[in-house]
């Protein structure tokens, strides 16, 4: 960690230096706020939503599930950003991480390694690379993010050379990690993670993307390995809808002296309706499978086997500020879910949240 900070500092830097030479710098501040009401009917007694959810995490009270602060420093052949940020979805997501780490939502520095090609080199702490949701929840069709979103890495520390072609149809990057979604590196992991990513535009309507992960999330003496796959498309299908479909797959080898691997699985799908700018509707199925709880840590017969089903309706009265309000109802084989004092299949809530950014 210490390595990568002076990294960024350095390069950061040159930044400044290149920048008073090139006179060709902008500098941009914004700023994001997300606050909610979410309603657990299965009625937690601490509040605290399934564990395998981070986002809008807590049940029955109002609270802030992410608000940030970024600065960013863009030239021709630089960019740097760095944004602090707090929530409940911190709290949740980057428990893991000590000290302050817990509070940086981004912080990166690239630089242009062609003046005729767009090749980027960035290193720092970087949103993920996997899926097309994100934790910024104003940027994508549903309020909460599907199971396959919160149980694969938000965010990723490391090294990124990427390469966009002049008509932007296609993308390419590849990176290496310190691991599945840390900033600090876990005792007894010393080797470095490996990520993916292709994109493909065929036309202004479809996109097309693979990304993928090879690394550990455990000792590297259990030789517990992980391969993981992510590919979706998002298809607009003429002025009003849009449809995403997306799949999740991964393997993880079982601890020594086994030889066979885990595996964990997740498709979804999203439609989504937007009569005008002001309005958009969204529903959303999906299905995740983690038999060996190898993401999921439950103790069932099924391990976690659990369907989702969602309807959201959005209003956006300015481009700044989207209201967003949507039912949500998770459906697992086996009773997983706390209802008071018993277990249950079933876990329904009603989400409310009001996103501000400027």
């Amino acid at each position: 960690m210490k390595n990568i900070a002076l990294t960024v500092i350095i390069t950061c830097a040159v930044f400044q230096i290149r920048a008073q030479e090139e006179n060709k710098i902008t500098v941009n501040w914004n700023a994001y706020a997300e606050l909610y009401y979410s309603y657990d009917f299965n009625k937690p007694v601490d509040h605290n939503k399934p564990p395998f959810l981070y986002s809008h995490s807590r049940s029955n009270e109002f609270n802030l599930n992410l608000g940030y602060l970024k600065g960013s420093v863009s030239g021709e052949r630089l960019r740097a950003n760095l944004a602090l940020a707090a929530g409940t979805y911190i709290n949740a997501n980057y428990s893991s991480e000590p000290g302050v780490l817990k509070n940086i939502f981004e912080a990166s520095a690239g630089i242009k390694l062609s003046k005729k090609q767009n090749l980027w080199f960035d290193i720092g702490i970087m949103p993920s690379h996997i899926g097309f949701e994100s934790a910024i929840s104003k940027d994508c069709w549903t309020l909460t993010r599907s199971i396959a979103a919160e149980n694969s890495p938000y965010y990723e520390t490391g090294a990124k050379l990427s390469y966009s072609t002049k008509n932007e149809k296609w993308f390419f990057s590849g990176m290496i990690l310190n691991g599945w979604q840390r900033i600090k590196k876990p005792d007894g992991i010393d080797k470095p993670a490996f990520g993916t990513q292709v994109t493909f535009k065929p036309s202004p309507s479809v996109l097309i993307n693979h990304s993928s992960f090879f690394g550990t999330d455990h000792p590297d003496s259990t030789g517990q390995y992980r391969i993981f796959q992510n590919l979706y498309s998002v298809i607009s299908l003429n002025n009003f809808w849009g449809l995403t479909l997306g799949l999740d797959y991964g393997l993880e080898r079982q601890p020594k002296p086994g030889s066979s691997w885990y595996q964990w699985y997740s498709p979804i799908a999203i439609l989504r309706y937007q009569p005008s700018a002001q309005w958009a509707f969204a529903a959303r199925a999906e299905y995740y499978r983690d038999a060996n709880a190898v993401i999921i840590q439950v103790n069932s017969p099924n391990g976690f086997s659990v369907s989702g089903y969602s309807l959201n309706i959005d209003h956006m009265p300015a481009k700044s500020v989207a209201i967003r309000l949507e039912v949500r109802t998770l459906l697992a084989k086996d009773p997983i879910f706390i209802k008071g004092d018993e277990t249950a299949k079933n876990n329904t809530s009603i989400t409310f949240s009001t996103a501000v950014s400027f």
